[in-house]
């Protein structure tokens, strides 16, 4: 698989009225292809709702970029949130999830140019007629591509508000990383490395203007849903002792 391909992504081509004009997509899937991954980006307009469910963290991409994510698991290859069956257990399903097999190409982070793309190897897509066609015989976008379109373009948009909001936060020095060795009950161990959050003690030794600055921009209220989220982890222990449990009786 191409290391440099999106999270998911296996086989990234153009959408073409040409090549895709006798396609079907059948949307109902399940999550199996987000079964071995243990975070997920999420964007900061999700924060509200995937803090009652998640432990929102932050990392660094490949080139250095402070990225918020949903922290979905506790080893690098399981996510505890989608169970055997590929249903997703948890409440909210984080929009980088649900865009899944669509999404956009663009030439830099920030244009509004873009090519809209699938993800071929997605198991939905066939030519056997069953679901909803891609390309309707006008050659238009079918209802159900129009509308992952339309969704494509909203999570571009508040890709690039969550990009402002992390880049404030890595230049007000906020971020600290978080070490952790995880011992289970049932003996599991667990090491937690490479992901940032933000303190109190840091948040407390910011100078009045530089919080001013964050509240005027609605960054504070999105700071204390990622503080208030980690409470979460301890959800994330009783899964991962769940699911060693269930593995241990099967064997």
């Amino acid at each position: 698989m191409d290391s440099r391909l999106p999270l998911f992504y296996r086989s990234v081509v153009a959408l073409s009225r040409e090549r895709h004009k006798d396609w079907y997509i059948d949307p109902d899937q399940g999550f199996s292809f987000a079964a071995r991954t243990n975070s997920v980006y999420l964007a900061a307009s999700e924060f509200a709702l995937a803090a009652r469910h998640y432990a929102l963290v932050f990392t660094r991409d490949a080139e250095g970029a402070v990225v918020p994510a949903a922290l979905l698991g506790l080893r690098p290859d399981e996510n505890l949130m989608v169970d055997d069956q590929g249903a997703w257990t948890a409440g909210y399903v984080p929009a980088y999830v649900r865009r899944y097999p669509f999404i956009l190409a663009t030439a830099t982070p920030d244009s509004a140019q873009f090519t809209v793309c699938i993800d071929e190897s997605f198991s939905g897509f066939n030519t056997a007629r069953e679901g909803e066609p891609l390309i309707d015989e006008g050659g238009e976008q079918g209802a159900l591509l129009s509308n992952s379109v339309k969704f494509l373009q909203e999570f571009h948009k508040h890709s690039i508000v969550t990009r402002e909001f992390c880049d404030a936060l890595d230049k007000a020095g906020l971020l600290e990383s978080m070490q952790a060795e995880i011992a289970l009950h049932s003996g599991a161990k667990f090491s937690l490395a490479g992901l940032c959050c933000v303190t109190r003690a840091k948040l407390k030794a910011l100078s009045a203007a530089a919080l001013q600055s964050l509240f005027t921009a609605d960054y504070l209220e999105l700071i204390y849903l990622h503080m208030h989220s980690l409470t979460n982890l301890d959800k994330l222990l009783q899964a991962a002792e769940a699911r060693i449990a269930r593995q241990r009786t099967m064997q």
